[in-house]
């Protein structure tokens, strides 16, 4: 059943009274933001009708109601669809964060740190910012490299110049011609592959190439696997979250507990991060918008987390991610971030050369 020009004008004046307050709207209240010089039992009479179709509930008898989830994510749907018309509009009503330029080529780290706090501080919600990961990984070269009789040390090199290094325990000891041999071998037939096109079979052939060595083949491989997991994992900051504290519908121990717990560990968080990460479709500043049992983290069931991707060159993508009640400013956040994600583009632009050292 669709909405009526009615009742779209009531629940966006329920939307936009309780993101403001947080408290329960009644009918009397709604009479107050709309035009339609409608009567108090019109109203509710209209608002029985929206919580029938799902798009309010009741949180206590007698109270007045709150959106419920399908309410904001039509809200949200529509901000989205008018991004561009209200471009102009969402930046007066938002303060927007600037990026402090200074040293952020060189020191990316610190400046992602810094980005993720200024954002906590100007929307009083709770921030988290990945480094950028590469979508697409190749390998350039495997060396393997004997330390003693017991050990070889593995170097695995990306296509990012990305180093990963590995022991490997010896079962016996290898003369410098077996290493020299399993080096050529491996080389062959995994140097320019992505991490995605290795599978068994190519692993086996290298194991069969071995011979008498596979076993050192196989545990080879198997540091390889490794090391490409470690690479997987990305650096998240995360700051603002005792902002969580400050809204009372978030107040539940057991819950808030758990959320804190998640931006403390951060290994949750990895979710939110690989989350449509490798299906980033080229569209500038991909904003995505999760609003309760939509997020891919458990523990901000109860939350909304308004994301969006920086894109340093092609193939290199990074994540912003603003976490709040379901009743954020979702007109200030993805504002604010749109404004963010268009300074990174311009930073990164700038000096792309230094950032490749960096990386």
């Amino acid at each position: 059943m669709e909405l009526d020009e009615r009742k779209k004008k009531i629940l966006e004046a329920i939307l936009r009274t309780y993101i403001e307050t947080g408290e329960p709207v009644g009918s009397r209240t709604v009479s107050k933001y709309t035009d339609l010089n409608l009567s108090s039992a019109t109203i509710r009479n209209e608002m029985a009708d929206l919580e029938e179709m799902g798009y309010i509930l009741q949180p206590h008898a007698s109270a007045g109601r709150i959106p419920s989830d399908l309410a904001y994510r039509m809200y949200v749907n529509e901000l989205l669809e008018n991004r561009e018309e209200n471009s102009k509009s969402n930046e007066e009503d938002s303060d927007q964060v600037l990026i402090d330029r200074s040293d952020q080529i060189d020191q990316m780290d610190q400046m992602l740190q810094r980005l993720a706090k200024l954002l906590a501080e100007n929307t009083n919600y709770t921030t988290m910012v990945s480094k950028p990961k590469y979508k697409h990984k190749k390998i350039k070269f495997i060396q393997l490299n004997p330390m003693s009789d017991a050990q070889v040390l593995m170097i695995l090199v990306l296509d990012n110049n990305h180093v990963t290094n590995r022991i490997i325990s010896l079962e016996e000891s290898v003369d410098d011609n077996v290493i020299a041999q399993l080096n050529f071998i491996i080389n062959a037939a995994l140097n320019g592959l992505d991490v995605t096109e290795i599978n068994l079979q190519i692993m086996q052939q290298i194991r069969d190439k071995a011979g008498e060595y596979g076993d050192l083949a196989g545990s080879v491989l198997e540091s390889i696997g490794e090391a490409l997991s470690a690479e997987d994992t990305s650096e998240i900051y995360t700051s603002g979250a005792t902002n969580i504290l400050k809204y009372p519908e978030l107040s539940d121990k057991e819950k808030m507990a758990s959320l804190l717990t998640t931006f403390e560990e951060k290994q949750k968080l990895q979710a939110w991060v690989n989350d449509d990460y490798m299906d980033v479709n080229g569209e500038e500043h991909e904003i995505q918008v999760y609003i309760g049992d939509e997020s891919p983290i458990e523990s901000m069931k109860d939350c909304s987390v308004v994301t969006g991707t920086y894109r340093i060159r092609e193939g290199v993508y990074g994540k912003i991610g603003i976490v709040g009640p379901k009743r954020m400013n979702y007109k200030k956040v993805v504002s604010t971030l749109e404004s963010c994600m268009q300074q990174l583009d311009d930073i990164f632009k700038e000096a792309p050369k230094q950032i490749e050292k960096k990386k």
